[in-house]
């Protein structure tokens, strides 16, 4: 059951705005208490705005923490109303200390004149007008909160706060697919406030938001909606909606409907699966309208969406603070209970990195069905397959592992379910934006292509039973490999994988001017993601120390001592016709890189003959560019 979220209302603006009269009026309309903040400064504090003295920030800090402990205690019961003047930030993140997610802020705003007037009117008050100025000097306005304008009545004010913050969602969620409605739960859980949207298609989708809240006890205090000006108006604001539709034009569509209805401020969130290219398109359309977006990577699956995904947000730094903890408390935790969710980067980089996020996936599970081929090739069974695999988790585990040794382990009627479905793997689209990416960055993301194209051949099904009829001339196999062969070519690949794929995020950080941080990315996909793995965990503080894999000493040896199991899987693969195309690239990779003279100077002169496309010399250490004519001696 869900408990109902209760929340710290602070009220804040310099002294005559009337706070303590909107906050007693407030707390009683809530059914909440109330605090006055100036009830707990020291005496030392008001015997110096006695004299007419001006606090410091010293003076502040204590009175500040007492307040902030003040409210950690009624959040624990029901919530309450405090008054405080708060003019700066840094004042407000001390009273809002591990308790962001419950505080909303009231700012009571007035012009000098008005607000000195009503100070000279007080009795027995010890802060003077005097004293005004000094307040107005360092007010810092919040960005984020709901701002009032004292020349409303007492009522009034407390009218619109009430409503602004009981009857307004804090987090919209557009698009009530698989992964929407998992995310809304999570969200549900985490004590927010959300309205769902989803389209009416008569005779289609009729009323899903609607049946869908009622299915979940959590979603009891969401709003659910099929028109988008209900929706949108519904939203606290700056307004914060998740965007969980198909990628392409349908994410162009959303905006295009939404647009109309959002203010300057607002922020949009695609947490679909979009290209990078048209997540930069979309940041910088709508930062000409005054719309923030975020670009957000999502990885966990309906299962990771719903108990905790691995999530991947870019766009600029305030848009990302607004979002963060609504994203970082719906997010899978680390082994340090931090959340796998951090700021990426601005533009598309969210994208960009969830892109590869798959590339690399697509190799895993590759390798991982070349492990199947090769153990059926030695004679065993799905079941003693899946009991080896269970053997590797102890040196080598992986979320892929696991579900792999689950789906080998599944039987209908009594043959394995493996065995019975077709052998054509379909794809979504990010390993050929990977593979694309690669190319036009120059990067030999070797692996994520050969795991690319293995997908495609597979799909040709019939014309490869065609050709298995010309040209396999093993009917039988006779592999001279032992199963820990297996598991150190399958360790071998993997770390070459890795490689490659944090190598194109490397790339395109420099190119795009990113800033990416390799050891928080490999942080956040510990936990909640698809790549999870030991392996991911031990690259978080090796790449404090390098962004080069390569380089690192440990792996340097694991790779010395793996690449003679690898070589011996591939070339025993070869003779018998085994069809292993990611773990022979894996070594073919290597050799091809690790080498100090390569044949590129061959091809390079063979550019130069035929294009005059010119060549550098090894024995010119000047860069200069040289041409030959070939053809006269």
């Amino acid at each position: 059951m869900t408990k109902e979220k209760s929340n710290i209302i602070f009220i804040m603006g310099v002294s005559g705005v009337g706070k303590s009269t909107i906050g007693n009026l407030l707390s009683k309309k809530l059914k909440i208490p109330f605090f006055d903040g100036d009830d707990f400064h020291p005496e030392s504090n008001i015997l110096k705005m006695l004299k007419g003295e001006p606090l410091n920030d010293h003076d502040r800090l204590g009175w500040l923490q007492t307040l902030n402990k003040l409210a950690i205690k009624q959040l624990s019961m029901k919530g309450c109303v405090i008054v405080c003047s708060a003019l700066k930030e840094k004042y407000r993140d001390i009273l809002t200390a591990n308790i962001v997610d419950h505080s909303k802020w009231v700012f009571l705003n007035g012009s000098f004149e008005q607000i000195k007037e009503r100070i000279n009117q007080r009795e027995n008050h010890f802060m003077s007008s005097d004293l005004l100025k000094s307040q107005f000097d360092i007010l810092e306005a919040p960005k984020k909160a709901i701002e009032i304008n004292i020349n409303l009545t007492p009522n009034n004010i407390v009218e619109m706060i009430s409503t602004e913050i009981l009857k307004k969602s804090e987090f919209g969620l557009f698009g009530l697919g698989v992964m929407g409605k998992s995310l809304s739960r999570n969200l549900a859980n985490k004590g927010f406030n959300i309205s769902l949207f989803n389209r009416h298609v008569k005779g289609v989708e009729e009323d899903v938001a609607k049946n869908f809240k009622n299915q979940f006890k959590e979603l009891s205090t969401s709003l659910p909606f099929d028109d988008v000006t209900s929706f949108v108006n519904s939203l606290q604001k700056p307004r914060k909606i998740m965007l969980m539709v198909n990628a392409g034009k349908t994410i162009d569509f959303v905006i295009e409907d939404l647009l109309p209805f959002l203010d300057a401020g607002d922020i949009l969130i695609d947490g679909g699966n979009s290209n990078y290219n048209k997540t930069k398109e979309r940041f910088h359309y709508l930062k000409s309208k005054n719309i923030r977006f975020v670009g957000t990577g999502v990885s966990g699956g309906e299962e990771g969406a719903l108990k905790g995904p691995s999530i991947m947000p870019g766009g600029d730094k305030e848009s990302y603070k607004e979002v963060q903890p609504f994203l970082e408390a719906i997010a899978a935790k680390d082994v340090n209970n931090l959340p796998c969710c951090t700021h990426i980067g601005t533009e598309g980089s969210g994208h960009f990195v969830k892109m590869v996020h798959n590339g690399i996936e697509y190799v895993e599970m590759q390798l991982l069905a070349e492990v199947f081929v090769l153990l059926k090739a030695l004679g065993y069974n799905p079941d003693q397959i899946a009991d080896i695999l269970e053997s590797w988790k102890e040196s080598t585990n992986s979320y892929l592992l696991e579900i792999t040794i689950d789906i080998l382990r599944k039987k209908e009627g009594t043959d394995w379910l493996v065995n019975k479905i077709m052998d054509k793997a379909g794809n979504k689209g990010t390993g050929n934006w990977t593979t694309i990416a690669t190319a036009e960055l120059g990067v030999p993301s070797t692996m994520i292509a050969a795991a690319l194209f293995a997908r495609y051949t597979s799909f040709y099904k019939d014309e490869r039973i065609a050709a298995s009829l010309h040209f396999v001339e093993k009917t039988t196999h006779n592999l001279n490999l032992t199963t820990e062969d297996i598991l150190k070519a399958y360790q071998f690949a993997r770390i070459i994988n890795h490689y490659q794929g944090f190598k194109l995020i490397l790339e395109a950080s420099k190119s795009y001017k990113w800033d990416l941080n390799l050891s928080e990315l490999a942080r956040i996909w510990t936990g909640g993601c698809i790549i999870k793995s030991d392996l991911m965990a031990e690259f978080v503080d090796i790449f404090k120390t390098t962004d080069n894999l390569l380089t690192n000493e440990t792996i340097i040896q694991k790779i010395k001592s793996l690449k003679p199991s690898v070589k011996k899987v591939v070339s025993e693969c070869i003779l018998n016709e085994l069809a292993i195309s990611s773990f022979s690239e894996s070594i073919s990779f290597l050799n091809s890189f690790a080498v100090a003279n390569s044949s590129a100077d061959l091809i390079q002169a063979q550019r130069d003959y035929f294009g005059a496309h010119t060549y550098q010399r090894k024995d010119d250490d000047s860069n200069k560019f040289y041409h030959t004519n070939w053809i006269n001696n």
